[in-house]
């Protein structure tokens, strides 16, 4: 059997690599048009950092799996076809701000209509719209030559900072198909792959409207769960109690769990907002205002949560931060990944350099250049921020030191002398409550977390 897989991002690139691994009989390509792209995945530093993945590729890069940019070639020659191709929000026209842009998902799909020489297996792997398979089909269909194709609904649900342990051992695996002889030997050709390595108990299979679907909700129901805390955050501070402890208090109910539970700054990553408003868009055109209005409701408190800190440190410097300077240590949306898409850390950026604060930032894995385009737009420039090369610069001289991302390294600081190289009074703002606030109050500081 050989696979392709058309993408080579965060989804393709790793999802591929673990097949690769556990079935060492199947011959994987991951094509992607992005030459620079390709020769990362090929080269000794990967384009995206995931725990663990490095390892995983080493294994099989050259022996089972291969990158290339023959976009033709992988499709020609695959049994089944992954598209794994960015699905972004659309910043223009009908649903702008809301609708997925499924441009992409076109283009590949016209593209494997153009250039498939026999039958194949389609395998959706980007996160869509329900009813996209239905575009793509029809695509499909009108290739002209009789070629016969099945399209699978086959969502991710990684974690970034725990794809590969995700991939290594996922809660499930789903998989939707047509309810058709045709399509039921589609979704057990690749339900024997993943059951290479996945139990078969863990392997769900549905309609393919079912399988789409339960992609977006899935984010949505995390996302709601962070906001539900976030707003409790916002009690807590006001009447004295601990959202720590409250979380932990309903999080024993078995009913409701623990996970998801942790107060912060805010919820970022290219998932959670961008499933939500997609989702809030389906709503709406299938005539539900108020089930739009419902999940458009997660988003807004997660905006306002972001402001609200950025407001607390205004507040707490004497309501001024002008000519201040404010260390933001983290800009990767969370831990253990390079990926910067809707962090909460952009949005504190501008909103304290719009207080004409001098921000500099410290992140352990985010190029400096991608800090400056994330907060400044492409080829802009603004002297109130700069970016520095540890966590001891950046809090140099600093009036405050605001924690927006929660790498572990964060913990470990000698807060002492970070405390003596800062202006007094020297305040600190856990954004993600992973610091011992008590101990730094010892030091010194006047130390601050979400909810508390």
């Amino acid at each position: 059997m050989k696979i392709c897989c058309i993408g080579a991002g965060y989804v393709g690139g790793p999802t591929m690599a673990m097949i690769a691994l556990k079935a060492p009989d199947i011959e994987v390509r991951v094509v992607d048009m992005n030459a620079a792209r390709v020769a990362a995945w090929s080269s000794a530093t990967l384009p995206i950092y995931e725990p663990g993945l490095d390892e995983v590729v080493r294994k099989t890069r050259g022996r089972n799996l291969h990158f290339s940019t023959d976009v033709k070639g992988a499709i020609e020659a695959a049994d089944i076809v992954f598209v794994a191709v960015n699905t972004p929000t659309k910043g223009y026209g009908v649903g702008a701000g809301r609708a997925a842009d499924l441009r992409f998902i076109e283009s590949v799909a016209r593209t494997i209509a153009e250039c498939a020489n026999g039958p194949k297996i389609i395998v959706e792997k980007s996160t869509i719209p329900v009813k996209t398979a239905e575009t793509i089909k029809d695509i499909l269909a009108a290739n002209g030559r009789g070629i016969k194709f099945q399209v699978l609904s086959n969502p991710e649900f990684l974690a970034e900072g725990t794809a590969v342990a995700d991939l290594l051992n996922p809660d499930r695996v789903l998989i939707g198909g047509e309810r058709t002889p045709e399509g039921a030997a589609a979704v057990k050709a690749l339900s024997d792959i993943y059951a290479r390595w996945v139990p078969r108990d863990r392997i769900i299979t549905t309609n393919l409207w079912s399988s789409e679907l339960s992609k977006l909700v899935a984010n949505a129901f995390l996302a709601q769960r962070i906001s539900s805390i976030n707003s409790v955050s916002a009690l807590c501070e006001a009447t004295g109690a601990d959202v720590d402890e409250v979380a932990n208090a309903i999080g024993r109910d078995s009913r409701i769990g623990s996970k998801f539970l942790k107060a912060s700054v805010g919820f970022g990553g290219s998932c959670f907002q961008k499933d939500i408003l997609n989702l809030v868009y389906l709503c709406e055109h299938f005539s539900l205002p108020e089930v739009a209005a419902y999940w458009e409701a997660v988003v807004r408190m997660n905006d306002w949560q972001k402001h609200r800190f950025t407001a607390r440190i205004v507040r707490a410097l004497y309501n001024s931060v002008a000519d201040k300077k404010i260390a933001v240590l983290g800009f990767a949306f969370k831990k253990d990944t390079n990926d910067t898409r809707e962090s909460a850390a952009i949005s504190v950026c501008r909103d304290l350099i719009a207080e004409q604060a001098r921000v500099t930032v410290y992140d352990p894995k985010v190029p400096a250049d991608e800090i400056r385009r994330d907060v400044l737009g492409k080829d802009l420039d603004n002297p109130l921020l700069t970016v520095a090369a540890s966590a001891y610069e950046a809090a140099k001289g600093a009036h405050a030191l605001a924690v927006a991302t929660e790498w572990d390294e964060f913990k470990a600081l000698d807060f002492t002398r970070i405390y003596e190289a800062m202006s007094k009074p020297a305040f600190i703002f856990d954004g993600r409550n992973i610091l011992d606030l008590e101990r730094l109050r010892g030091i010194g500081f006047r130390a601050s977390g979400i909810g508390k």
